[in-house]
């Protein structure tokens, strides 16, 4: 007898139908799979045999074929033993097959029938609601996350028996429980850091209109105190992109069982020393990586300059195009990269050039070797760049204490309300000034006469590419969104310029910031 449910794998984030095609004869006994599976879901049938002998079902006298169509598309993961459980039962006879039409199977089978919860089940919803499914079986584990999908019929199994009674019609499954939706944690406050007010106004630039950003600066200057406080400056993440986020987090297992929509933007701060495939994604199964898990977050690279040469370089285009594209032999996956970057690095080799003291004794060709490890390509992507001082004592055994992060915050804000708007209204395509197009930029940037000569020396002078150029005049753009000016004025243009410091001759000291 024949039987077919219906299963789903991702290609990225796209999600594709499956048909699990099932034949049960009688005759010599074997259970075979084809359908261009890997070696996750040819183990299926293990794991399949075991579960239904928890029903007493043996397959022991029985011929299983199982096709996964279409053949040409790879499965990967664990997600079909559910389907395919439903789907033998019905070849068997055990249940009607009437009760598989139109619904999506979906979860993992342990040896004692038990269902336990897989990766990217909300991808795979959102994905096959707009084909046309309107009932899925999940597991209850991932029951949360199945619930932010509208518009589905859920059911939600805990083991293989309540899948043979529902498919009989003998019980009905219950629905996923909604997480309670939660207030964003609060993260830790700007308040806590002493000091470094060039780098506070760096960061509130970088946040209100989307900059990347690179601070330079000793081993205990803040950079990471101020990169960890990055996120909570930034605006609350709207519906969209808390769903887009949540689903990159879907696929790559960070969800928990009781974890519904993701509250907070992420904040991702790999090791220097990972992989080309760990910072932008691939694989066999191709999977997201550091830059795609921090979309609509902050991507923290703390030391720099340590990281390899390839992983950093394969940033470039992610950070330019906003999406990474892994290309294999069977599928094309991309998934969405618009992290803000933060990174953060030592001013020399040994970090204490311009420190006020004589600890470093690093030439100034060592000096521009050290900064030689980050290529001009990838420098032009940094909008920002800014030096921090050391801290003086006075800073931190004094009592005062810089702005909250609540009062950036509502500035940011603002900035970005301005920004909205003109995107709304049709006079950019961009949702930040980061993401102004080049006519965007020309439109809604246009510089008074002080202000071309400015950025016309500065180009001169620094050997500006185009790219920094134009992102020269997007942060122009923002420094005055963030002062409610309309015009940019030459002293916000000075400004943009100035966060322009790998660009000067001779490189400048931590020391000269002070």
């Amino acid at each position: 007898m024949l039987a077919t449910a219906l299963g789903a794998t991702l290609v990225g984030l796209d999600a594709h139908l499956v048909r699990v095609e099932v034949e049960a004869s009688r005759g010599v006994p074997s259970f075979e799979l084809v359908g261009l599976a890997e070696a996750s879901v040819r183990e299926s049938r293990v794991r399949v045999k075991s579960a239904l002998g928890q029903l007493g079902v043996d397959l022991g006298e029985y011929r299983i074929v199982v096709n996964l169509a279409p053949a040409d598309l790879k499965k990967t993961g664990s997600a079909f033993d559910v389907a395919i459980a439903a789907a033998t039962l019905a070849a068997l006879g055990r249940v009607p097959v009437e009760a598989l039409a139109g619904t999506l199977f979906l979860g993992e089978l342990s040896l004692t029938g038990a269902v336990h919860s897989v990766r990217g089940v909300l991808p795979r919803l959102l994905g096959l609601r707009s084909l046309g499914i309107a009932r899925a079986i999940v597991p209850a584990g991932n029951g949360a996350e199945a619930a932010l999908v509208l518009g589905l019929s859920l059911g939600t199994l805990t083991t293989i028996r309540d899948l043979w009674g529902a498919l009989r019609g003998d019980v009905e499954l219950p629905g996923p429980v909604a997480s309670h939706a939660q207030a964003a944690p609060l993260g830790p406050d700007l308040e806590d850091v002493r000091g470094q007010a060039s780098a506070r106004r760096a960061m509130e630039v970088a946040a209100a209109g989307g900059h990347n950003l690179l601070m330079i600066g000793p081993p205990g200057a803040g950079k990471t105190m101020l990169a960890r406080r990055l996120p909570g400056v930034l605006p609350t993440l709207s519906p969209d992109e808390a769903l887009e986020v949540t689903a990159i987090h879907s696929i790559s297992g960070l969800l928990g069982a009781a974890r519904g929509l993701v509250p907070v933007r992420p904040f991702r701060a790999p090791h220097h020393t990972v992989s080309e495939v760990g910072l932008v994604g691939g694989g066999d199964a191709p999977r997201p990586g550091e830059v795609s898990l921090a979309h609509h977050g902050v991507l923290f690279l703390d030391e720099l300059a340590e990281f390899r040469r390839g992983a950093l370089e394969a940033l470039r285009q992610p950070l330019e195009d906003g999406v990474v594209t892994i290309s294999r032999a069977q599928a094309k996956a991309t998934f969405p990269a618009r992290p803000l970057v933060v990174g953060a690095m030592n001013p020399c080799a040994c970090g204490y050039r311009g420190d006020g003291t004589s600890r470093c004794s690093c030439s100034v060709e060592r000096v521009s070797a050290y900064r030689a490890r980050l290529s001009g390509p990838l420098l032009d992507r940094l909008d920002i760049h800014v030096v921090l001082p050391p801290v003086s004592v006075g800073a931190l055994q004094g009592t005062a204490t810089g702005e909250a992060t609540s009062v950036v915050r509502s500035r940011v804000e603002r900035a970005r309300q301005v920004q909205r708007a003109r995107a709304s209204s049709g006079e950019t395509t961009g949702a930040t000034n980061a993401l102004l197009t080049v006519r965007d930029a020309e439109r809604v940037a246009r510089l008074c006469d002080g202000g071309a000569r400015l950025v016309a020396a500065a180009v001169e002078r620094l050997a500006l590419s185009a790219r920094a150029y134009a992102k020269v005049l997007r942060v122009a753009r923002t420094i005055a969104d963030l002062e409610g000016t309309a015009a940019i004025r030459p002293s916000d243009v000075a400004e943009a310029i100035s966060y322009r410091v790998l660009d000067r001759t001779p490189l400048p000291t931590a020391a000269s910031a002070a």
